[in-house]
């Protein structure tokens, strides 16, 4: 289902996502997809599939939960 396609950028910018892509996707003419830049490089997709990515993003531990574990951590080895 995954894979690496080979596309390249056209006239005015446009770029050509392969008939099988928009087929299992169900994109069409006319279909919103966002174009964001990462340190990673970039990536496309539609609006649902950026909310999901960045909802994976942010699972796991929170960052007050992981900044309080580690003050306790360093509080046990000055207890030492």
């Amino acid at each position: 289902m995954s894979g690496t396609y080979p596309i390249t950028m056209g006239d005015r910018g446009r770029l050509v996502v392969p008939r099988e892509v928009r087929e299992r996707h169900g994109l069409h003419a006319g279909s919103s997809l966002l174009l964001v830049e990462t340190a990673r490089g970039l990536v496309v997709a539609t609006r649902e599939q950026a909310k999901r990515l960045v909802r994976e993003d942010l699972t796991g531990a929170s960052l007050v939960e992981e900044l309080i574990s580690e003050r306790r951590r360093e509080a046990a080895e000055d207890d030492r």
